[in-house]
């Protein structure tokens, strides 16, 4: 069965149906059907952010729509830059920039106080209106030097102390056991075969 990602991030599609395989779903991004609207994303949390996105693409298809709002949470910058960590730095700063920026605003706390989570909610629209959210998360600490070339975003400086590398350094494999959208794409899996 169809499911439209409210996203034009094709990493994020990519990630969504390795985690997918198996279970009967297929994602594909709003942007490769045609759909492009205009989505501000103003809400003041993770699943209202994600809720938003998937309303304003349900009104253009038939099929069920998903949106993800995901992003890293640091203990120690009061949950920053949490829903606004694709915007950190502004709209179109890369990563490394984005890195700098926070081991700057890190650097009188001491690495083992470096604590931080991903969180990532998702929305389910089915094509009668009706939605439902689920959240996840992702426990870690940060890693001041980059590594890994697997995962995209913060990945590279998102250290998980158990096993001794960061999320980027992982296996797709390893990454989508534990990983916070991982997690959240298998409890929305769960309860889509609950109603489909």
């Amino acid at each position: 069965m169809r499911i439209v990602i409210a996203t034009g991030n094709n990493d994020k599609v990519r990630e969504i149906n390795e985690i997918l395989q198996g279970t009967g779903f297929e994602a594909v991004s709003m942007k490769s059907i045609g759909i492009d609207p205009d989505i501000v994303e103003d809400a003041d949390s993770f699943r209202g952010n994600a809720l938003k996105k998937a309303m304003a693409v349900h009104e253009y298809t038939d099929d069920i729509v998903v949106a993800d709002d995901s992003g890293l949470c640091i203990d120690a910058l009061d949950g920053a830059p949490g829903i606004y960590s694709s915007r950190f730095c502004g709209e179109d700063s890369t990563y490394e920039e984005k890195f700098k920026k926070i081991f700057e605003m890190l650097k009188d706390v001491p690495e083992e106080k470096r604590t931080a989570h991903f969180t990532c909610a998702i929305a389910v629209v089915y094509p009668d209106g009706s939605s439902f959210t689920v959240e996840e998360i992702f426990e870690g600490v940060l890693h001041e030097e980059p590594k890994g070339e697997n995962g995209f975003g913060y990945d590279p400086i998102f250290y998980v102390p158990e096993y001794g590398m960061t999320s980027a350094e992982m296996s797709p494999a390893m990454k989508h056991s534990m990983s916070h959208r991982g997690k959240a794409l298998r409890a929305m899996v769960e309860k889509l075969v609950e109603k489909c």
